[in-house]
């Protein structure tokens, strides 16, 4: 943690850059809009409430609505920012703009890792989407400035023996020797910013630049050659971070994510970039990392504060790139820099998932936020975006639950003249403006639904509508996008509160890989939105008791979570997906674009290993090729009671088969090189009614199959 301490050593402390003052400006500006809209909306909702604020509850529903109208607020003007940036041409400070093609591409490369940290994802389309990355740049002709680092955390042994399984074959395939490497992780500290942490202290000194990919992130070689060539031109510059487009949406809702991302992501992504300048946040993937600052200044510290707020940072990223500042380098977002891509969970279940562990991670920023020195206000307000993307969900649960105490008690109890906080001694008239509600609630839903007719205007003005099937398909998806959002909305809210409570009591946290392909069960979906279902029920049951308009007001919360578990089936169906998208609907430019990583990364991912009829354990053992694999990959332990202990696994797995031993007994033998040995011997030599006799047949099956 020097970088408090050595900030002067950076490239910027010497001048100070001209984008600074114009990035005072712009975000002096977006404050001012921010501040005057929510005090005007702060003044209408004193207008509506009955005793204009003149009571404890009606005080708290006006502070909970300022909060929550200025975080809407943030989004709507990043929108405008972007329309506006997009209208007139683009950015001229944006780092893009400041360099003619011609000399941009000229500039020389060098050294690069690119490294795909994996944890438990599904091997052939992950190391399919690296081999098709690869390929793309060995294109391009100047594949020997680049290495290729697969860094895998996997602890289930069925998986990382595949993974080296289908490491080594693509290294043969590609004839990557020397340039295509694989490590695991035996101990893995501190999630992904460990394993990666990990690679810099064994190899960092070797490279200029890191281009860190997600396990479903593809990059074009000629957007990383163009980032790498971005670095060596802006030595100021720590790290660049791409605006990665959501692609391969199958399920519904998938699509819904992958058009909505592609639709609406370079007015938001040209909004945001506008404003942040060279002080913009890192996304964790699809971008390029100075790698010696990195190593000296962004070493992550083990939060000390308690609870939640104790241990090994969890959301990593934005602290790097905060740290990167502290230290006078700059980080940049750069919307133009295309063909960036990544993927979506397919279902909601699956994004709820990734959420709960998000959630954690985001709401330990605030500690930072508060204890950091250093910081610049930049990515501290970096750092309060990632917070409030989950902690408005309680705020907003908990602004509907004051709401419902204010219609009980205007309802059912009598009319206080005198209310608590009321002072002076004339008495307080409860007074109702309906004409001011719904000016109110038209401006809430302006700054929701504004920033996609701008995104319908700005693709009419730059001719995009073509690419997502033309002027009416577009209007139809839009539309379409806009319904799920509302059926979605109060199911994350109430998800998302659930989270917050469980991050704040500490609840710990099972990591797990990313399902890429299964769709959701009835069972699954009333089991994750029962409760939502009951109290929503309960909730319009009591304000249809209370009153007819606080129950229709409260239906466009109440009704999507008693809809929840069909919304959620229906969304995770391939079928339904797959339906729209013949017809035209939820269409994105790239699915009818012939572009090289792409078409590489389909093809190579539909052509299947041809290894799915034995387990990778199995394979370990029998497979002379795979055996010898994975003791050369395998490690040897000779202290003596280890080495009692891994014999006796020995003979249980040979006797009884793998599903005999604890999954942690059976990865040690895994990685031991004597103890593979001893099983492939014994499980040859194994009677033929056993376990390891009815797998010799399976392979000499399976490879009379493969015989040409």
């Amino acid at each position: 943690m020097s970088g408090q301490t050595e900030a002067a050593a950076s490239p910027s402390a010497a001048s100070r850059p001209r984008w600074r003052a114009v990035a005072r400006v712009r975000r002096g500006l977006l404050i001012l809009l921010l501040v005057g809209q929510t005090a005007a909306a702060g003044y209408y909702l004193l207008g509506v409430l009955p005793y204009h604020g003149g009571t404890t509850l009606e005080l708290l529903i006006l502070a909970l609505f300022a909060l929550l109208y200025s975080w809407i607020a943030v989004g709507f003007w990043v929108a405008v920012f972007g329309f506006l940036v997009r209208l007139t041409g683009g950015d001229r400070h944006s780092l893009m703009r400041r360099h003619a093609p011609e000399a941009l591409a000229a500039t020389p490369l060098a050294r690069t890792a690119i490294v795909m940290p994996v944890y438990h994802e599904p091997v052939h389309w992950t190391l399919s989407g690296l081999k098709a990355v690869y390929r793309d740049l060995e294109r391009s002709g100047q594949l020997e400035s680049f290495d290729f680092f697969i860094l895998s955390d996997s602890r289930r042994p069925d998986t990382w023996l595949e993974e080296q399984v289908a490491w080594h074959r693509l290294v043969r395939e590609l004839g990557a020797e020397g340039r295509l490497f694989y490590r695991r992780r035996s101990v893995n500290l501190n999630y992904k910013s460990g394993n990666i942490a990990d690679f810099l202290r064994r190899w960092g000194a070797e490279y200029e630049y890191m281009v860190v990919l997600d396990a479903d992130s593809l990059m074009s070689g000629q957007t990383i050659r163009t980032m790498v060539q971005l670095m060596e031109r802006e030595p100021r510059v720590g790290i660049l971070q791409t605006n990665p487009n959501v692609i391969n949406g199958q399920s519904m809702f998938a699509r819904l994510q992958q058009f909505a991302n592609r639709f609406y992501s370079p007015l938001f992504s040209a909004g945001l970039a506008a404003i942040q300048l060279g002080e913009a946040a890192f996304w964790g993937h699809n971008a390029i990392l100075r790698v010696h600052p990195f190593m000296r200044f962004c070493g992550l510290r083990k939060l000390t504060g308690p609870g939640i707020f104790g241990g090994p940072i969890m959301s990593h990223d934005f602290v790097e790139a905060a740290y990167m500042g502290r230290a006078g380098y700059e980080v940049w977002l750069e919307p133009t820099l295309a063909e960036s891509f990544e993927e979506s969970p397919p279902t909601l279940s699956d994004e709820l998932m990734r959420d709960n562990r998000w959630a954690k991670g985001n709401l330990q920023h605030l500690w930072l936020l508060l204890t950091e020195p250093g910081i610049r206000f930049a990515h501290r307000m970096a750092f309060l975006n990632g917070i409030m993307a989950y902690l408005a969900s309680p705020l907003w649960l908990l602004f509907l639950a004051c709401t419902t105490l204010e219609a009980a008690r205007m309802t059912l109890a009598p009319i206080d003249y005198f209310p608590e906080g009321h002072q002076g001694p004339f008495p307080l008239w409860p007074e109702w403006r309906p004409d001011w509600a719904l000016a109110l609630a038209l401006s809430t839903a302006a700054l929701l639904f504004l920033p996609k007719v701008l995104a319908l205007l700005d693709a009419m003005i730059h001719r995009l509508m073509r690419g997502f099937g033309g002027a009416l398909r577009l209007t139809a998806s839009v539309l379409l996008e806009v319904a799920a959002s509302v059926l979605l909305a109060p199911v994350r809210m109430l998800a998302h509160s659930r989270f917050v409570l469980a991050a704040l009591f500490n609840v710990s946290l099972k990591w797990a890989g990313q399902n890429r392909t299964e769709e959701t069960t009835w069972r699954e979906a009333f089991r994750q939105q029962v409760w939502g279902m009951f109290i929503a029920t309960g909730w319009s049951a009591f304000a249809w008791s209370l009153d007819r308009l606080f129950f229709f007001w409260s239906l466009p919360v109440a009704l999507p979570l008693i809809l929840a578990v069909p919304t959620s089936v229906l969304l995770s169906r391939v079928l339904v997906g797959q339906w729209l998208k013949a017809r035209g609907l939820l269409r994105i430019p790239e699915e009818h674009q012939t572009l090289g990583v792409l078409t590489d990364a389909e093809a190579f991912r539909a052509a299947l290993p041809g290894e799915g009829a034995m387990r990778p354990v199995e394979r370990a053992v029998l497979d002379p090729a795979a055996n010898r694999l994975h003791r050369a990959l395998a490690r040897h332990h000779a202290a003596p009671a280890r080495r009692e202990r891994l014999d006796a696994w020995v003979q249980q797995c040979l006797s009884e088969g793998p599903d005999g031993l604890s999954p942690l007994a059976l990865s040690q033998l895994m990685q031991d090189r004597e103890s593979l040995e001893q099983l492939h011997h014994g499980a040859w030599c194994a009677r033929p009614d056993g376990h390891w006799g009815r797998c010799i047949k399976r392979l000499a099956r399976l490879q009379d199959d493969t015989a040409p």
